[in-house]
């Protein structure tokens, strides 16, 4: 098994909200947004998206809200637990989160996903000339 890319420091997988970092799909060579949350035992890997809205993204650059132990989607309240990705209430009740696949080893968290490569603390650079909306209202 390769050793993985390294993410973090474990200390720095907050205990109450998520840490975001930018990956690359292998296939495709996009870019994509992935977070970790801290667990009680252990902490857990999600690519950044709400399953109600994919484009929609459950920390916006500042943490994903969390409640007893549950990622808040703080576009349209839906809660997934935290340890499983299922979403357990709002629109999209039923689905889970998709996953990262992650480990945690020397005090470190480490991407072990074959699909994904780290590329970067924080999210997505975009373009600043780039006025595209990702909206979901319609007009």
């Amino acid at each position: 098994m390769d050793a993985g890319q390294r993410i973090a420091a474990v200390e720095d997988v907050p205990a109450d909200t998520t840490f975001l970092f930018t990956v690359r799909d292998t296939d495709s060579d996009e870019e994509d947004e992935a977070i970790l949350t801290r667990l009680d035992d252990g902490i857990s890997g999600w690519v950044n998206r709400c399953m109600h809205f994919t484009h929609i993204r459950l920390d916006k650059g500042s943490g994903a809200p969390t409640r007893d132990g549950e990622l808040v989607c703080a576009n349209h309240g839906a809660m997934f637990e935290s340890d499983t990705g299922r979403c357990t209430y709002g629109p999209c009740e039923g689905a889970s989160l998709d996953s990262i696949q992650i480990e945690v080893r020397d005090d470190a968290v480490y991407l072990t996903d074959d699909d994904y490569e780290f590329v970067r603390e924080g999210e997505i650079e975009t373009d600043p000339a780039d006025l595209s909306s990702t909206s979901n209202v319609e007009f």
